[in-house]
């Protein structure tokens, strides 16, 4: 967000945690705005994309980042299945949530005029790595991951007539919230199956990505990794 705010664009966070959100929006004064939101609920997506076509008068770009790791073995230590509740809530949020955001996006902007006689808009889904190599303990996050991975194609056939594009991003190891909440051993261990850089990765590089995407008009319904060549291990 900072890094689109700094390059002219108008930005809008939404998100759940409205102390941090907020806190950003000062941060970066004139053209931000937060927007406290369940990707998973109709209404609140509705109800966002109205506050922000009033404010800004458009939405031309949508990048779904909303997403949660929830690990658990299919079968768990007591030998029973594990909580179908728990898989179905990292499929809401994860897959339907973006599915959600996306399709609300993508009827505002198929309102907009024609930019360069072709786009009206783009939208970037992001999904993982895991998506192509899941961990054992990551049935749930991979398959959710994948499902994004697939809405590339089908989305970007339907929405090419409205000049709408549609892409997704695979990052590997980045210093997100969630990934830095994980057990120090087991970021160390992510990033030792990083090849190079051996490293984990800065949002300004996950940023960079976003904005080649949105700036080059020839790339569409792909998946660009984003991981340093991480590739999984099982385990």
């Amino acid at each position: 967000m900072r890094y689109m705010h700094g390059r002219g664009a108008n930005v809008v966070a939404c998100d759940l945690n409205a102390e941090e959100g907020i806190a950003l929006v000062a941060e970066l004064g004139e053209r931000a705005m937060f927007a406290k939101l369940d990707v998973t609920s109709d209404e609140e997506a509705a109800a966002v994309i109205a506050q922000v076509v009033a404010k800004f008068g458009t939405v031309h770009v949508c990048i779904n980042c909303a997403g949660v790791a929830a690990p658990s073995k299919i079968i768990e230590r007591d030998g029973n299945a594990t909580s179908l509740d728990a898989y179905r809530r990292t499929i809401d949020i994860n897959l339907v949530g973006t599915f959600n955001m996306l399709s609300k996006c993508a009827a505002q902007m198929a309102k907009n005029d024609l930019e360069n006689g072709e786009e009206r808009g783009v939208l970037i889904n992001v999904a993982s790595g895991a998506a192509y190599e899941g961990q054992i303990g990551q049935a749930a996050y991979a398959s959710s991951k994948n499902g994004v991975i697939g809405l590339n194609l089908p989305a970007a056939r339907e929405l090419g007539r409205y000049g709408v594009r549609v892409n997704a991003i695979a990052p590997g190891l980045f210093g997100t919230p969630m990934v830095m909440s994980f057990d120090q051993k087991v970021i160390d261990s992510l990033i030792e199956s990083c090849e190079a850089p051996k490293r984990v990765g800065r949002m300004e590089e996950f940023a960079h990505a976003c904005a080649f995407l949105i700036e080059n008009a020839y790339i569409n319904g792909e998946t660009l990794r984003v991981d340093a060549a991480t590739r999984l291990k099982a385990r």
